[in-house]
């Protein structure tokens, strides 16, 4: 698997969120659990080696992604080291900050039946905290006397600010000359996440049907990002991701866009993949999740399709002479929806992957949920087929009806009857029939009841209308040779 150069990362950067300099963060989001950020970092540098600190990147930043630059080319920037720290905040970290210092420790004891409190003094010989997890038993100094144990609850002073209980980078930065600017930092991050879903509502007759697209965002970086520029990038981009990341998620749904604004999202081919912007700054707060409509379509013809695979799941295919191999007994007729995705079709945009949910309306007008499936990256012109479940009112029955072998001279003929029945009380149904001629790759089509179409080398397709109440039978023959 390709690894992430440090010229790839800042192309990546650079290219995802741009390159002009702006106090809003920008952020891209791609449907694998991570985003690029860009960020601005205040600095005042001296000519030569400057200590910073910055504690602005998030929970699950990717230390070695950082880029650091000055976006309007004045200082030449280069960090000679960097320390990441990130240890989760305990009462053994705030001590190690006060080691060789002296702190107040509350105790509570009981005086004539009463709970009274002492403030005891001690000094912070050994805090007991190990960096990465794990913890040594702490050493406190009280009247000049060594103990191995916390003579009491520790009362931390006021750090200041909090920048001790956030992930931080200590930055040594070599600057060719003296200045006060912005500069810009971009990095990889974990905690993010974005994935696409579908309605499509259809009336209680027919085939045309609405169609609407969700985008939902989720941060769970331990970061929240104020009025960030948002963009999503769709497709399999090749990405090493790093093992157990948290997945906690709580839900915040943003108003639907009315019909006369301008669109929330806009799309456009980036590189070998599609980059959707979000049409405002908005703010994604740590642990939200963030909806978004990014396509709505009205009036799509969606036809419903019918389908009966008598051998469904059988997917072996080569010579032998068993009678009954590769025989099921099915009777189920799959339900489907199929729409082409072209500006002709009301649609014409590329479609990421994600969750499609199918509607219809009853006489009541009220909705109804019939199904729902996944559709996988759709290019424009494409045509999107999904099952949607089984039809209460179809039923299928297929059976071998003859088989004859003859090794000698090579050849195999066998015979099929699938039933189709319509118990539905008005509606004709074209039942699409699927055979898979799985025995040899040489066959022929002796004889047959009805028309079919050729699928591939070894499938073929009936197509048969069935009235209200009627039961129809497809037969054919099969000859195989080699």
């Amino acid at each position: 698997m390709k690894k992430l150069t440090p010229m790839f990362l800042f192309s990546l950067v650079s290219a995802a969120v741009g390159l002009t300099a702006n106090a809003e963060p920008a952020l891209t989001i791609y449907n694998q659990n991570f985003a690029v950020v860009r960020d601005t970092v205040p600095l005042d540098l001296k000519a030569g080696a400057n200590a910073v600190v910055y504690s602005g990147a998030t929970a699950q930043v990717e230390p070695d992604s950082v880029i650091l630059r000055d976006p309007s080319g004045k200082h030449s920037l280069q960090i000679l080291e960097q320390n990441y720290r990130n240890d989760p905040v305990s009462q053994e970290l705030l001590l190690s900050l006060f080691e060789g210092k002296t702190i107040d420790f509350e105790k509570m004891r009981l005086k004539d039946n009463t709970q009274v409190t002492d403030i005891i003094h001690g000094k912070v010989i050994r805090s007991g905290f190990v960096p990465g997890g794990g913890n040594e038993q702490p050493i406190i100094e009280v009247n000049g006397k060594l103990q191995f144990s916390l003579p009491g609850q520790p009362l931390f002073p006021d750090l200041g600010n909090d920048t001790i209980l956030k992930p931080a980078f200590n930055w040594l930065l070599q600057s060719d000359k003296s200045g006060v600017f912005d500069a810009e930092v971009g990095y990889v991050t974990g905690g993010f996440d974005w994935s696409a879903s579908y309605n499509l509502v259809s009336p209680e007759k027919g085939d045309y049907c609405d169609f609407v697209g969700w985008i939902t965002m989720n941060n769970t970086s331990g970061k929240t990002f104020e009025n960030a520029k948002i963009k999503l990038m769709a497709g399999d981009v090749n990405k090493i991701q790093p093992q157990n990341r948290p997945m906690l998620m709580m839900r915040a749904m943003s108003a639907m866009p009315m019909a006369d604004q301008a669109p929330a999202v806009s799309e456009k081919a980036f590189d070998e993949f599609h980059l959707y912007s979000i049409a405002r700054e908005t703010t994604l707060h740590d642990h939200e999740t963030k909806q978004v409509e990014f396509v709505h379509a009205e009036k799509m013809y969606a036809p419903t399709i019918y389908v009966y695979d008598g051998a469904e799941g059988y997917r072996f295919y080569g010579l032998n002479y068993d009678q009954g191999y590769g025989q099921s007994g099915n009777k189920k007729i799959a339900v489907m929806r199929e729409f082409n995705n072209a500006e002709t079709n009301q649609l014409g945009i590329a479609l990421p992957a994600g969750k499609l949910r199918f509607y219809r309306r009853d006489a009541d007008a009220q909705l109804q949920f019939v199904g729902e499936n996944t559709i996988d990256h759709t290019p424009r012109k494409e045509s999107v087929r999904v099952t949607t479940g089984n039809a209460f009112d179809l039923v299928g029955e297929r059976k071998q009806t003859n088989f004859r072998v003859d090794t000698a001279d090579k050849w195999i003929d066998e015979s099929f009857e699938i039933k189709l029945r319509n118990r539905k009380k008005t509606d004709v149904v074209e039942i699409r029939v699927v055979e898979h001629l799985y025995r040899w790759s040489n066959w022929e089509i002796t004889a047959k009841s009805d028309d079919f179409i050729k699928k591939d080398s070894q499938t073929i397709e009936f197509r048969v209308p069935v009235k209200p109440d009627e039961e129809k039978a497809v037969t054919y023959t099969v000859h195989y040779s080699w």
